[in-house]
């Protein structure tokens, strides 16, 4: 398999890289977002039995700025949740972290105020009730972790832990965070940095060195459209200040994603800084049978908790243990951009506005996509959910219509 270099001019700039020419369809996808998607800037990149067979990047930092390079990263939000389940799934690999044991057996600060009989797969699986915090987070809330898991042990859950399920879209940084630390004895994003980024040589940090900075694409942030507006999560997130869905968006402590106190920070579950290139990395070994044991492979890509209305994102979701599965919600009423679907076998994360890294082990194919101008809705847009669906096109899939791509 011989790569061919790749350029294309585009409205937004230059696009550029190389690719395999079976899959001229990813690239071809990846141009039209940019025509006609409004793309500003991106990179995609693919493997295939461990071998880079797609990595395009092109683009603007800025809408009018300075080209997006080769070099170029972004905040790719919750897929940082992914790189996050892997450390922990790699300590559970080394007998280091055992999934069915009481978080008590690690964090016995956590066990009490119904969290008693809390499960360490339950923190992973976002069943363990604690979606979100009632407490009204302080300024520079998510920079302190100290603060955050402080306030995780005494938080009340929102329901029964174990007894349905509601995406944990911010509060996972410190309740898997934690495990990880108590665990290994390293903070999540030294123990990731030195297990993971490193041995795998991956341009992706849970804490981004000042040194970075400079790489780093600002994020261009949605306009909700009607779409959006209409939906149950965000008519919750509007009208119920007491539910999970308004909370976890709004309880932020002034969050500025685009600040480098933000950007140097440790939350595992929104503030990983990388590129389309670092996330299929990311999940290359783990699509090709390595880095951790069958067992212990078979444990990550398996369903963990499914349920017809996730408890705070309002729509039906699917989860592996600290990861998403495929989520097809198309005939769903008013839950437009809810969606993302890849194939059964296939595990990863989607990160807010759009971004996304998984690992598919049938295929031996790891995905990896990154952008700076998010798009509006939960999961996956057009332009993420085209360059997947080309992607397996290539591979010889035949339909999603089921779903999943089969």
């Amino acid at each position: 398999m011989s790569l061919e270099k790749f350029s294309r001019e585009t409205s937004a700039g230059l696009v550029e890289g190389e690719i395999d020419p079976k899959f001229k369809g990813v690239a071809e996808a990846f141009v039209e977002n940019f025509e006609k998607r409004d793309e500003v800037g991106a990179n995609v990149a693919v493997t295939l039995e461990g071998k880079t067979l797609v990595d395009l990047w092109g683009g603007r930092k800025e809408r009018d700025g300075d080209a997006w390079t080769r070099d170029t990263m972004s905040i790719v939000f919750s897929c940082t949740k992914g790189a996050t389940a892997i450390c922990a799934h790699l300590l559970a690999d080394r007998g280091l972290l055992d999934l069915d044991a009481p978080v008590a057996k690690y964090w016995p600060e956590f066990a009490k105020n119904g969290k008693e009989d809390a499960t360490v797969s339950m923190m992973l699986d976002h069943s363990v009730g604690l979606p979100h915090l009632r407490t009204k987070l302080k300024d520079g809330a998510y920079c302190d972790y100290d603060y955050m898991v402080k306030l995780l042990e005494e938080e009340t859950p929102f329901w029964q832990p174990g007894t349905r399920n509601g995406y944990h879209g911010v509060t996972f940084a410190w309740t898997v965070g934690e495990l990880v630390h108590r665990a290994s004895g390293k903070r999540l994003g030294a123990f990731f940095r030195d297990e993971l980024a490193k041995p795998l040589g991956l341009d992706f940090h849970i804490g981004l060195p000042e040194s970075e900075e400079g790489r780093v694409a600002p994020m261009i942030y949605a306009e909700p459209d009607a779409a959006t507006l209409a939906s149950k999560f965000t008519q919750a997130v509007m009208s119920d200040p007491n539910s999970a869905s308004h909370l976890f968006l709004m309880n932020n402590g002034g969050a500025n994603f685009n600040s480098r106190d933000f950007h140097a920070a440790e939350i595992g579950s929104a503030n990983g800084i990388s590129n389309g290139r670092g996330l299929a990395g990311l999940y290359a070994p783990l699509a090709n049978g390595k880095l951790v044991s069958a067992d212990t492979l078979a444990r990550m890509g398996r369903v963990a908790m499914a349920t017809h209305e996730d408890a705070t994102l309002l729509i039906p979701s699917r989860f592996a243990l600290g990861f998403m599965k495929s989520m097809d919600n198309r005939k769903v009423p008013n839950t437009n951009n809810m969606s993302c679907i890849i194939s059964d076998a296939a595990f990863g994360h989607v990160g807010m506005g759009g971004s996304i890294g998984f690992a598919d082990p049938q295929a031996k194919m790891s995905f990896g996509y990154n952008m700076n101008r998010m798009g509006n809705g939960i999961l996956v847009n057009d332009r993420c959910q085209s360059l997947i669906d080309e992607t397996y096109k290539a591979l010889g899939y035949r339909s999603n219509a089921s779903g999943v791509w089969a």
